[in-house]
């Protein structure tokens, strides 16, 4: 498994019960693909939100974010972190 850092643009204004609700809606489905949703992030006032995740491909991460309504608009691979 792969960690990766999936970033969302264009959700400005978004508040703390929309996050919430698009992370679960995330977690419903996200074994389907084999990915864990570990923690998402967010700044209403630039709209980026930003999502952390294990997962077998990056296309797996996009798959679900996709099909639960939010694609992401940058996925990129972690491969160092302390």
């Amino acid at each position: 498994m792969t960690t990766f850092m999936d970033v969302h643009h264009g959700m400005v204004g978004i508040t703390a019960e929309q996050l919430k609700e698009a992370h679960n809606a995330d977690l419903a489905i996200e074994g389907e693909e084999g990915v864990h949703f570990e923690k998402a992030w967010a700044d209403p006032v630039s709209g980026t939100v930003y999502c952390l995740s294990e997962a077998p491909s990056a296309e797996a991460v996009q798959r679900i974010h996709a099909r639960s309504g939010h694609p992401a608009s940058e996925i990129h691979p972690v491969a160092l972190s302390i």
